[in-house]
């Protein structure tokens, strides 16, 4: 029996987490805590900082999300963000650019030449270990493994990881970015593929945290052609996020009516 005959991606992702755009101080905290836990603490590509909050000079041009349980205690389990170009200072490079300069394939993309507005990057995926499938994992921040999509016999799916990534092409898409870059493991890509996800390698390896290349995703393209199993989950999720900027916009209209604004 497949994997989609046994489950309902959207409702078994619904269950267990829930997604949202980290658009309030609240929200970002939280983010930015993850990714300390996660960077800082326990993978130690970043110095531990005295507030346990990783930071840095991308995160006030980027969008965030937040993954959490779906209980009532809604614990933090993972975070990532999406990292914009700043087109009023056309010299601003997004960190893959930089750390990709001398192995990007300028034949196959050069981010260069793109409209600036519609490119970004994902970076900082963190699953906090509480969460991670394979028990004593400590040298990827957000890992997918073979085994993590099961077997024929015995199906399962990674809901946290593809979570988070499906969570990135949501914020992108209302965002109109049409090009999603990412610095990621070599199999990423192989992986994806099963699910009709077309990461496609731009590049040669780099060390940075490991052995990396350097992909593209076209965002339209993977929307349209993600596999029928994996479209419920994506409904899900674009669902959450898209309620999240919603609920955001509500609260400020409440605000501003509260103070006559």
């Amino acid at each position: 029996m497949l994997l989609f005959d046994r489950f309902n991606l959207g409702h078994g992702f619904r269950k267990y987490f829930e997604i949202s755009p980290a658009t309030d101080d609240s929200l970002r905290d939280a983010v930015y805590r993850v990714r300390h836990e996660v960077y800082c603490e326990e993978l130690g590509f970043e110095p531990v900082r005295p507030d346990r909050r990783e930071t840095d000079e991308h995160d006030a041009h980027s969008l965030h999300c937040l993954l959490r349980t779906a209980n009532e205690a809604k614990i933090p389990v993972g975070c990532t963000r999406v990292v914009l170009a700043r087109t009023n200072d056309p010299d601003y490079l997004l960190p893959f650019e930089r750390t990709c300069a001398a192995t990007i394939d300028r034949s196959i993309i050069d981010p260069a030449r793109l409209d600036r507005d519609r490119i970004a990057e994902v970076s900082r995926l963190a699953v906090r270990a509480a969460f991670r499938r394979r028990k004593g994992e400590h040298t990827e921040a957000v890992p997918v493994h073979d085994e993590d999509f099961g077997s024929v016999i015995h199906p399962r799916f990674p809901y946290i990881p593809i979570g988070l990534y499906l969570g990135a092409i949501a914020l992108a898409a209302r965002s109109g970015i049409e090009t999603l870059f990412i610095l990621t493991e070599p199999r990423l890509a192989a992986h994806f593929a099963k699910l009709g996800v077309d990461v496609r390698q731009i590049g040669g390896p780099v060390e940075h945290r490991g052995t990396r290349i350097p992909s593209m995703m076209d965002v339209q393209s993977i929307i349209k052609g993600m596999r029928f199993l994996l479209k419920p989950m994506w409904r899900t999720i674009h669902e959450e996020i898209e309620a999240g900027y919603e609920g955001e916009t509500s609260i400020a209209g409440s605000s501003a009516s509260k103070t006559g604004t």
